[in-house]
């Protein structure tokens, strides 16, 4: 399962930056990069091109042990790792991306899909399970296109199972959520954890097919929005906008992320692909608030309240 997810996040990962250079007409920036305590990656990061002010498509394969601090961030999804470990060995395989285009009519959107082992002293497995989602956010919010990223999404689950949807729905709610604005990231998506052979209730050849029907559904998820957006007329006020509703993006992903977190807590982290999914530019702005009856203020009121786009 190494190889194969490690295989199939490379394959997608190409293809995806082949479909955005062709869209934005500017060619990625390619590191490869190695961690001393073992493993690496890939980080492909375009920044100020034609479409998007800052794209990154990110791969890491790494392994190693993982110190005290990082064990403890982790124990909050998985209850079962015990608590009294100085180390675990782990092995860990994903693909991320976040999107932050220049039109404020366009929305950035975020991916991650990942495979994560810990290991016994012997190099066998331990534990297990596949984790991952993407989401939509919107600076201003066009239904359709809620609707649209929903459905794709909705279809690559109900394919595996009816009941993968709703349930990874609503943890995506749950999770893109700033409890100190009382409001969502974004207009959502799907988000999951920890799936493995007990959680999921299947084994792991299924939920690897799975992770693998997502991660291909982002292209015809994503591209039919950017198509339609990317070139809409928009005034400087508006620009302002999407400045702040990026600021909202850098706090939930500082201050509440725990995939952030997580990656600055291991050992030999690389900061700069840890933290790509930051935008170029953001804004914050002393006690803002949307006019009344604004799209602005439409999409705050979409957002405290999450919607069954489909």
């Amino acid at each position: 399962m190494r190889l194969r997810m490690e295989s199939f996040i490379k394959e997608e990962q190409q293809r995806i930056v082949r479909a955005l250079e062709e869209l934005d007409g500017t060619r990625f920036r390619t590191d490869t990069w190695a961690r001393s305590n073992g493993g690496g990656g890939i980080s492909c990061v375009l920044q100020d091109g034609t479409v998007f002010e800052k794209a990154g498509v990110n791969i890491s394969i790494v392994h190693g042990s993982l110190p005290r601090p990082a064990i403890a961030k982790m124990r909050v999804n998985h209850p079962a790792l015990d608590p009294t470990l100085e180390s675990l060995d782990f092995f860990a395989a994903g693909l991320s991306l976040v999107l932050h285009p220049h039109n404020p009519m366009a929305p950035t959107v975020h991916l991650n899909y990942r495979y994560f082992e810990t290991t016994n002293s012997d190099g066998s497995p331990a534990a297990w399970w596949f984790g991952g989602g993407t989401d939509l956010t919107p600076s201003y919010l066009f239904d359709e296109d809620a609707m649209h990223f929903h459905r794709t999404i909705k279809t690559a689950c109900d394919s595996h199972d009816p009941n993968y949807y709703p349930r990874f729905k609503s943890w995506c709610d749950k999770y893109f959520f700033l409890p100190h604005r009382g409001e969502g990231r974004g207009v959502g998506g799907i988000f999951f954890d920890d799936l493995d052979a007990s959680t999921a209730n299947t084994d792991k050849e299924r939920l690897f097919a799975f992770v693998q029907s997502c991660l291909r559904s982002f292209l015809p998820s994503y591209l039919p929005i950017i198509q339609r957006r990317k070139d809409m007329p928009f005034t400087d006020k508006e620009k302002q906008w999407q400045q702040l509703r990026r600021g909202r993006y850098v706090e939930f992903n500082l201050v509440h992320d725990r995939g952030t977190s997580f990656g600055l807590s291991t050992p030999d982290a690389r900061v700069e692909s840890i933290l790509m999914s930051l935008p170029l530019t953001a804004r914050w702005q002393y006690m803002h608030e949307p006019e009344k009856g604004s799209r602005e203020e439409r999409l705050v009121q979409v957002l405290k309240e999450p919607v069954e786009w489909v």
